[in-house]
């Protein structure tokens, strides 16, 4: 298995977004087939994506929920196709310990979970997969989570959260090297909490877990610039880059190339 232990990482990872739904915010509908799945994941490929993330079940504010035959119907055919034709590593963007198993048998190298491994027996299957996992921090549900969203001070109750799921975690058998963490923009979280995360990120980065960073296209940028989903590329890559000044070691992206050439530039100013 590729070795996805980013604390010694050389350069920030940027990890290619592929969702097999009909109603992600971004790219709902695009890839329901498998034959434009797996064209999508091979222009990621082409395009420098470290990572491939594929998800059956939008988490958009207001997304339904999906069950596990519906997701797993969806996401497994497309993880074997990838990895039927390279060796990239996946990472399975999932709640549920059904599709987490199955994913695992189909070739995943990470569980993503954005209720970070808080369904009924998630946190013991990931220790029994021994693959590694990212924990996101969501306040609420995608249903409900962007309905009024209040923290008293929210930078510090999201490192709290996370802290304590990495704590039930370790105690149920996962190596913390095999932890990394996501805050959450975006699930259950005004603009002014997004832009207080990005702005305290490095209090993430501190805790010596590799931090992944999910901003692409997202609402944010419709309340600060007024800007439609197809528009907010740039947007995107300025915070996305800030991101990197505070330390983030994977980036999750929609556009990948851009992306990947907005590291490239960070980097190569880093080591000039």
């Amino acid at each position: 298995m590729t070795d996805l232990d980013l604390r010694s990482t050389k350069r920030p990872w940027v990890m290619g977004i592929l969702n097999i739904t009909p109603d992600s915010f971004a790219d709902g509908g695009k890839f329901l087939s498998v034959e434009n799945a797996l064209t999508q994941a091979r222009q990621m490929i082409a395009d420098g994506a470290d990572i491939i993330d594929i998800g059956g079940e939008s988490t958009r504010p207001g997304a339904e929920a999906v069950n596990s035959d519906e997701e797993l119907d969806r996401v497994i055919p497309i993880i074997e196709a990838i990895r039927n034709e390279s060796t990239i590593p996946i990472s399975i963007d999932t709640s549920k310990p059904s599709v987490m198993q199955a994913a695992a048998e189909a070739g995943v190298n990470l569980i993503n979970d954005v209720n970070a491994l808080r369904a009924d027996g998630a946190v013991e299957l990931a220790a029994k997969l021994k693959l590694p996992v990212c924990l996101m921090h969501m306040k609420g549900e995608p249903r409900t989570m962007q309905t009024k969203p209040h923290y008293e001070n929210v930078v510090q109750e999201v490192l709290d959260f996370l802290l304590q799921r990495v704590d039930v975690c370790t105690s149920a058998g996962i190596d913390g090297s095999r932890i990394w963490l996501d805050p959450g923009f975006g699930f259950g979280k005004s603009l002014a909490h997004n832009l207080q995360l990005l702005k305290h990120l490095h209090r993430f980065v501190a805790t010596d877990f590799p931090v992944l960073v999910g901003v692409s296209r997202k609402s944010m940028f419709k309340m600060l610039l007024d800007l439609e989903v197809q528009d907010r590329l740039p947007a995107s890559l300025s915070a996305e880059v800030f991101a990197l000044t505070q330390g983030a070691h994977v980036l999750r992206v929609h556009d990948v190339r851009a992306t990947v050439e907005a590291v490239k530039v960070f980097q190569a100013i880093q080591e000039a």
